[in-house]
């Protein structure tokens, strides 16, 4: 409506600078030149007034595009301008300007609603540009979880985790997969992650959303229930392989009975002797079997106290020492704050302390210049940190997948319950226990607690 006002104002004056352009002709055609010094200031008038006119609007006009071009929707046009032939064009680009900052306000609200739910979830959001990799949507999630402050595109994900590279670029829309993740440089610790991808289009451009879940503490707990269910069906078993054991040694009462009146002989000597032997071996396995089995499945409760982290490691300090001096081996200790405090059960962790330092002094026992350290720090997300670290022979990557498992052990005599127990500990207190390893640069266990 306001641009057919304004082109109703254009043409007429178009029109009557046509009239007042043929007027001359017909002036002298009826011998009236002597008008034409009238006729002249009107001509110059209209042409001056057609050109301000024009010029006017497309000042208006120009500068409209350029609020819209700037997305600068305060400006308000007066629509009381002294050239009142513009107050319906100015009143349309107020219409305009009114419509388009509502729809950018909606737009504003529904990008800022948007952000906070992102900010919420926990899982973490990335989106890119499956063609330039750039990265158009990080949530703050995922920044933590990889702890990556910024990425401008996905191909910066390759130098500093190679193998979550890869996943996240050869996992298909409409899928899902488990990945294993690196945290930070400086703490390069591995876990497990649930990758789930779609794909969208927008304005020609073809875009990956991932999403990225940590599952590292669901599969730990899933193991714990998994191996809990294990000891429980293993101890049944261990409860039926007695049997055997009860009927042999009847065999041997009923034997024994039966030579009591006419005597053993040499040969019935032997049998009962091999009988025995083979009765005590097989109890004492299954003793020590048992106990095994007992001492990983009995802990259930912890005795919190507030324990000085400074005190457990000057503890662990001289109960260690002379084996440590024996084998000629350095234990460093360090700590940011003397006076950090964690509250846990002080006594089992002693017994997962002991166990990790009991397995440096294993792994460093053939190096040059053997050296164990403990630390002690607080992370950027605020747990307390206690690593134990040798310079020893390191682990293979299929090693310290098993690690943890019961039973595993890469010792010629080792049982395979100390990791276990003191994974199973940890957890108890809701932290976690993680390894560093490289073969031939040492291993550090880590406790978040």
């Amino acid at each position: 409506m306001v641009f057919k006002s304004f082109d109703t104002k254009l043409v007429l004056r178009v029109i009557f600078l046509f009239i007042t352009l043929s007027m001359p002709a017909v002036l002298i055609i009826y011998g009236w030149s002597e008008a034409l010094v009238f006729l002249l200031p009107v001509i110059i008038y209209q042409v001056v007034d057609l050109t301000r006119f024009l010029r006017t609007a497309q000042n208006e006009l120009s500068q409209f595009i350029e609020s819209v071009h700037y997305r600068d929707f305060s400006r308000y046009y007066n629509e009381q301008y002294p050239s009142a032939q513009l107050k319906l064009l100015r009143k349309g680009f107020n219409e305009i300007n009114t419509t388009l900052k509502s729809i950018n306000r909606e737009k504003e609200s529904q990008h800022l609603h948007l952000q906070k739910i992102m900010e919420l979830v926990e899982t973490g959001i990335l989106s890119y540009d499956t063609d330039s990799g750039e990265i158009v949507l990080m949530n703050e999630s995922l920044k933590k979880l990889l702890h990556v402050p910024f990425m401008k595109t996905i191909h910066y994900l390759e130098k500093r985790d190679p193998e979550l590279y890869l996943a996240v670029k050869e996992l298909e829309p409409g899928r899902s997969k488990i990945a294993t993740a690196n945290t930070a440089h400086f703490e390069k610790t591995a876990f497990k992650v649930l990758l789930s991808a779609t794909a969208f289009r927008s304005e020609g451009h073809t875009y990956k959303l991932i999403a990225f879940q940590n599952i590292n503490e669901a599969l730990d707990e899933t193991e714990s229930k998994a191996w809990q269910k294990l000891l429980n069906v293993m101890t049944h078993e261990i409860m039926n392989s007695v049997a055997p054991i009860a009927s042999l040694a009847d065999t041997l009462k009923n034997r024994l009975h039966e030579t009591a009146a006419t005597g053993p002989s040499a040969h019935d000597l032997e049998d009962f002797e091999v009988g025995v032997s083979t009765i005590k071996s097989r109890s004492l396995g299954l003793l020590r079997f048992a106990e095994v089995y007992r001492n990983l499945n009995k802990i259930t409760r912890l005795n919190l106290v507030d324990v000085s982290v400074k005190e457990v490691f000057r503890n662990l300090k001289n109960l260690m020492q002379p084996s440590l001096a024996q084998k000629n081996i350095r234990l460093e200790m360090e700590m940011d704050d003397p006076g950090m405090h964690l509250l846990a059960d002080k006594n089992l962790l002693d017994q997962v302390l002991i166990n990790l330092i009991m397995n440096a002094i294993e792994a460093v026992k053939y190096q040059s210049d053997p050296c164990i350290t403990l630390s002690a720090y607080n992370s950027q997300e605020g747990k307390t940190i206690i690593k134990v670290a040798d310079n020893g022979m390191g682990m293979s990557r299929e090693v310290q997948e098993k690690i943890f498992i019961p039973f595993f052990s890469t010792k010629k005599n080792g049982t395979g319950i100390g990791l276990s127990l003191c994974k199973q500990i940890i957890l108890l207190h809701q932290g976690s226990i993680q390894i560093q390893s490289a073969e031939g640069e040492g291993t550090a266990f880590i406790l978040k607690f």
